[in-house]
């Protein structure tokens, strides 16, 4: 999924920064660069996108994350809106990304 992500996102007034395995890795990247946004997975090993989250959260409350999850997991989408993060985007089609990206972070 992150590779797909890439090649839709880069080149278009958007570009990634950084790529995480892991839930740890993720709140670690955080951390380290700051990023206008993140956009994460709520299915991954170590740490789930629920724990990173929450983690990121605590960390930096104004953080923009944008969870991404497949169709069947909305009791997920609702808990991670619920916990702060500020949109979501369904996988494998990703449609509606430059959308959210704009509602989220507009491009400069």
């Amino acid at each position: 999924m992150r590779t797909i992500l890439r090649k839709i996102i880069n080149g278009k007034d958007y570009f990634i920064l950084s790529e995480a395995s892991n839930g740890f890795e993720a709140v670690e990247q955080y951390v380290f660069f700051r990023p206008d946004v993140v956009i994460m997975d709520i299915t991954m090993p170590n740490m789930n996108g629920i724990e990173a989250l929450k983690s990121i959260l605590e960390n930096d409350s104004k953080a923009n994350v944008i969870m991404c999850s497949a169709l069947g997991q909305e009791y997920l989408i609702n808990e991670a809106l619920e916990l702060g993060a500020k949109g979501f985007i369904v996988k494998p089609n990703f449609d509606d990304i430059f959308d959210t990206l704009q509602s989220i972070v507009p491009s400069r």
